[in-house]
């Protein structure tokens, strides 16, 4: 009579990848996505086979997950799917007037159309230098499918080192030399050259200039600034330099403090609207006629640079492209095509201010 074969144990019938042992830790896809060096979004695109994700990439973490016996959640992940995808938009600075800029409120009514053509939400955060890891807290979390930061601040390596990670973004910003991440900016450095040169082809030689030096998008708008006084023979006095943050509440107590220094000046480049507004105002309340004694340009074209008295001469910067934009180089990055950035072009709009 021949020997009946023993029925298999529980142990023997199921993979051990699948029966862990007491006690072990369960695989997590962050412990997937920290092995493979990328992000958790990366591997829950690659595990479902997404085509965003290169075949060569998908592979790759498809083994790393067989291998340490990892599964995904079928139940989550088809909730996921039938979720509204999300982009998150996160706009760094530490002031809270930053988020009402009108030049920022803009560009996001942009993004949000062309989201919104795409069939996909948006996810709005304001984020201060110190609270970094939300970023990757967004993304891991599943929250949003990629991010679109408005604004380098003090984050450019953070920015970088998310970027080596997997993290799928785009930043509206300046396009640094070491930048990893894909860039939509302006021409900030031909902006600056166009309005400063405007200023001297009308006969001004003591122009001041208003804006922070060490933040990536003024920065190169003073490099523009300092080629045109250069090219026009003009020395740069360091007194008509008044350095302070964008969407600094501050603002017209920095411009009270520069003019109390009397500091002679026929004419002012301000690096954005708001503050040549902001000087419109200061130099009115002291009998100083813009534009017969002091001429003025400001930067970004916002709505109301036309509708004030008298409207501002200032560079155009075209946020209808930059929404678009922002949108295209971010789907790029989700689908893992190389990166690349985009500068729009810079136009000086001459009105009142400056004539």
């Amino acid at each position: 009579m021949p020997r009946q074969s023993a029925a298999p144990t529980p142990d023997d019938s199921a993979p051990a990848a699948q029966t862990p042992a007491k006690g072990r830790k369960r695989m997590q896809m962050a412990d997937i996505a920290r092995l493979a060096g990328v992000s958790a979004s990366t591997v829950s695109r690659a595990l479902s086979g997404s085509p965003l994700i290169p075949q060569a990439t998908r592979e790759r973490i498809t083994e790393l997950a067989n291998s340490l016996g990892y599964r995904v959640n079928v139940g989550a992940a088809n909730l996921r799917k039938r979720g509204v995808q999300t982009v998150g938009v996160v706009i760094l600075g530490d002031s809270m007037q930053m988020i009402s800029d009108p030049f920022l409120l803009s560009i996001l009514g942009s993004v949000a159309d062309t989201l919104d053509e795409r069939g996909m939400s948006l996810l709005l955060t304001r984020l201060k230098a110190d609270r970094q890891h939300v970023l990757s807290d967004l993304v891991e979390s599943g929250q949003v499918g990629g991010l679109i930061v408005i604004g380098q601040l003090t984050l450019h390596d953070y920015l970088n080192e998310l970027t080596r990670n997997g993290f799928p973004m785009v930043v509206w910003g300046a396009p640094l030399p070491d930048a990893l991440y894909p860039v939509v900016g302006g021409d900030n450095a031909m902006g600056g050259y166009l309005a400063t040169r405007h200023l001297i082809e009308k006969g001004c030689r003591r122009i001041a200039f208003f804006g922070d030096i060490t933040h990536p998008e003024a920065g190169q708008r003073y490099l523009g600034y300092t080629r045109a006084l250069d090219e026009a023979g003009i020395a740069m006095d360091p007194r008509l330099l008044q350095s302070f943050l964008f969407g600094d509440s501050r603002i017209r107590e920095v411009i009270d403090g520069w003019l109390n220094q009397a500091t002679p000046f026929d004419a002012i480049f301000a690096s954005s609207d708001v503050t040549a507004i902001s000087l419109m105002g200061a130099l009115n309340e002291r009998g100083v006629a813009v534009p017969t004694d002091v001429k003025l340009v400001g930067y970004d074209d916002i709505a109301l640079a036309e509708h004030v008295h008298p409207t501002l001469t200032t560079i155009r910067q075209p946020t209808g492209q930059a929404g678009r934009a922002l949108v295209d180089l971010l789907f790029e990055a989700l689908a893992g095509q190389p990166r690349r950035s985009i500068v729009l072009p810079a136009s000086l709009i001459v009105r009142e201010s400056s004539v």
